[in-house]
């Protein structure tokens, strides 16, 4: 050892310097337990909270969205799994990514490249790129192998039945929130309850580990509606063919069961496809028979019988002067769109000739409330009590307000309005013995009660008045059905439009009951304005009836009036119990 390294050692450092050396060190890790007991306890939830931000995401747990069927248990709309391409652009670096896979990846999403950079550039964690494509297309934007970009499982609604069912099912949006018809009404029903699981992801957006599942998801309640399926797809048929053979505006069928009060089948025409949505149009959407209001014309010539029959003012057989088919009432002329010979017609003759002047007679024999309390009961000026959107109540004037003139109209169906449904619905007092019956889209299986509207001797008076409106000499006789009796009454009305009547302007309309001697079903058609040939009910709305109803009594399997009435007469004669 040299004496220059003997003589460093020999230095000696001021004691002071060591102890501030160490009190400094101590203070250094004094502070580091004080953070560190900071962050333990007094900041501990945020700090938490912002580290789980990094790599723990609560994924929701989708419900899917119940069935809705027909009767039968036909499915009407259901809900397939789709994929949606997600995004985080945080991830995602374009000078890192070939130009060729951004544009692939618009070529596979159908969508322009720029609105690709556009939401690949937003400063969020999660954009959408394209929902609900195929899985054959998912897979291959997956193998593009793009950071960033991951597949998100969704529901998507499809309807098999399209145009036939579109006004009655309606359809769901994006999410999966109903938006018209039953898909509305049900939304609360049919969505379910979605739940959600904590899982923790990688860098890249993987998921490595499922925490937990935070609460469970609750399926919707599948739907099973009154709707036949086979019945409804001829409904919309018939509709869609007679608007079509005669040029008109719309056409529209209702069918109800007299039993249950189930409506069985309800198509309009124009419709729209559902699984399409570049076909929508606020006009397609309506769902004419429940939510268009119109004059329904003679049809509710058989309501005004009716409360003449229950007040005791005539019977089927009293006579009624119509004289040469014109009335004149307070500076308006009234007149018959059928010529009679015969200047006398029975009460029944009046319904089966359709005589405007005859109903107006027999409405002159009673007070304006007698008239309004049977149309008033019968459901007009009222909203069914529906689960469906939009429903019209029509329009019915309290009787204070009628002039004479008013009353006249009326009586033949024009200055009151109703839905194609109220007209059926109403029709149910001829079918079960003066009861009207409420009506439903959910399937019902027994009979049904109702409130009494009118005796049963006066509604199977004119329930049998109304059958002779399908024979020989009634305005109805192309409604008639070969081995069933059929009552029925056809409506051909003016077009109302700003305050007065549109020129050249109809509607026709044709309502009946079937079979006769045991009513179950009412059918009830409308066709909007027809250009090409006649107009009238007779020519337009009854043989669509009679093409409906048909198709209806061999569907439900229901007797010929014949055989009912072997069977009701065979069952008089077994003898009783011993």
């Amino acid at each position: 050892m040299t004496s220059k390294s003997q003589s460093v050692l020999k230095i000696r450092l001021p004691v002071w310097r060591a102890r501030l050396l160490v009190t400094l060190m101590f203070l250094g890790f004094m502070a580091l337990a004080a953070r560190a007991l900071y962050c333990q306890s007094v900041n501990k939830d945020f700090l938490q909270a912002e580290a789980e931000k990094r790599y723990s995401r609560t994924k929701e747990l989708i419900a899917t969205r119940g069935l809705i069927t027909d009767r039968n248990g036909e499915a009407l709309a259901i809900s397939t799994a789709v994929e949606t391409v997600t995004a985080n652009p945080h991830q995602i670096k374009f000078e890192s990514i070939a130009p060729k896979k951004l544009i692939r990846l618009s070529e596979l999403l159908d969508v322009n490249l720029d609105y690709i950079k556009r939401r690949l550039t937003q400063k969020k964690t999660f954009v959408y790129l394209k929902r609900q494509i195929s899985p054959s297309i998912a897979r291959e934007v997956m193998s593009l192998k793009l950071p960033g970009v991951s597949l998100h499982t969704e529901y998507k609604r499809y309807y098999p039945n399209g145009e036939a069912t579109a006004h009655l099912v309606g359809f769901t949006n994006r999410d999966q929130k109903g938006q018209e018809g039953l898909e509305y009404s049900y939304q609360t029903t049919l969505a379910g309850k979605s739940g959600s699981r904590r899982i923790n992801r990688n860098n890249k957006n993987q998921v490595i580990e499922e925490v937990a599942t935070l609460s469970v998801a609750e399926n919707g309640t599948e739907l099973s509606l009154s709707i036949d399926r086979k019945l409804q797809y001829v409904a919309f048929s018939e509709a869609k063919n007679a608007a079509l053979e005669h040029e008109a505006k719309s056409a529209s069928v209702v069918v109800l069961d007299t039993l249950t009060g189930e409506i069985l089948a309800l198509a309009n025409w124009p419709s729209f496809n559902p699984n399409n949505r570049s076909s929508f149009t606020p006009q397609l959407l309506r769902n004419r028979a429940i939510i268009d209001q119109f004059e329904p014309g003679s049809t509710l010539k058989p309501f005004t019988i009716a409360a003449a029959l229950e007040g005791n003012f005539v019977t089927p057989k009293t006579p009624i002067d119509i004289e040469d088919g014109r009335l004149r009432i307070g500076g308006r002329t009234i007149t018959d769109d059928h010529p009679e010979d015969d200047s006398l017609l029975t009460v029944t003759q009046v319904i089966q000739r359709s005589s405007n002047v005859g109903t107006v007679k027999i409405a002159q024999k009673m007070a304006s409330h007698d008239l309004w309390e049977v149309l008033s009961n019968s459901g007009f000026g009222k909203s069914p009590k529906l689960r469906f959107p939009g429903g019209a109540s029509g329009s019915l004037r309290a009787p204070e307000k009628w002039r004479e003139i008013d009353q006249a109209t009326i009586s033949y169906g024009m200055g009151v309005s109703a839905s194609l449904l109220q007209l059926a619905r109403a029709y149910s007092i001829f079918a079960r013995d003066g009861v009207l019956i409420p009506v439903t889209f959910e399937k019902r299986t027994q009979t049904v009660e109702g409130n009494r509207v009118i005796s049963k001797g006066t509604a199977r008076a004119v329930l049998k008045i109304l059958e002779t409106v399908t024979h020989e000499k009634g305005t109805g006789s192309s409604a008639s059905i070969p081995g069933y009796r059929v009552a029925g009454k056809t409506g051909t009305a003016k077009v109302a439009f700003g305050g007065s009547y549109a020129r050249g302007k109809y509607r026709s309309s044709f309502v009946g009951i079937a079979p006769v001697s045991n009513p179950r079903l009412i059918v009830a058609v409308m066709v909007d304005e027809p250009s090409l040939g006649s107009y009238y009910a007779s020519v337009v709305a009854a043989p669509v009836f009679k093409k409906v109803m048909e198709e209806a009594l061999t569907t439900l399997g229901i007797d010929p009036d014949n055989y009912i009435i072997k069977q009701e007469a065979k069952r008089e004669i077994l003898p009783g119990p011993v």
